[in-house]
């Protein structure tokens, strides 16, 4: 038997994959046009893919753990903790990441996503489905569409940054004189 709100998301984790692909892609495409990876760059796609891997497999827990014979709680209760705890940390812990590989501080937008959407969604589910109150399953669908847009919106500012700085002009080759 579906667990209640599986197409969701199976459709959230499918839109988080392409997210990440798309901005990969983006990435690359600037590359080939002739400018280099900065280590800002290189942290950006990190945490984009890292990020977006981790909704769908939010959203994929749930689905999974019903093929089991737990009970319809059981499957909310454990989904949180295991979708949950990780992103609040990583969530929790990436002005800090981005500083320590860029020195760069995050823009001000972004952190008010990561830290305002994200965390407050996340810890608000975990209370909500632990509280025991109704319809578990739309109070985590919720958070994990919350983080979803969260982080398409967020991909959208990291690109850009990203799109927008200078290229740094291509080595000048020197003749070789013999």
């Amino acid at each position: 038997m579906e667990i209640q709100g599986a197409s969701l998301l199976y459709t959230l984790a499918t839109l988080a994959i392409t997210f990440a692909g798309f901005a990969v892609i983006l990435l690359a495409l600037r590359q080939a046009a002739g400018a280099p990876l900065s280590p800002l760059d290189r942290f950006l796609a990190r945490t984009v893919v890292g990020h977006f891997f981790w909704i769908a497999a939010g959203a994929l827990f749930p689905p999974a753990l019903a093929l089991y014979p737990f009970p319809p709680m059981m499957v909310w209760k454990v989904s949180a903790l295991l979708f949950g705890l990780p992103m609040l940390l990583v969530l929790l812990t990436y002005h800090h990441r981005r500083m320590a590989l860029t020195t760069k501080p995050a823009p001000a937008v972004i952190l008010a996503l990561f830290l305002g959407v994200g965390c407050c969604s996340i810890a608000g589910m975990i209370a909500y489905v632990f509280a025991g109150f109704a319809h578990p399953e739309a109070a985590y669908a919720m958070a994990i569409l919350a983080n979803f847009l969260a982080h398409g919106y967020a991909v959208v500012v990291a690109l850009e940054v990203i799109l927008t700085q200078q290229a740094m002009p291509p080595p000048v080759m020197q003749p070789h004189v013999n």
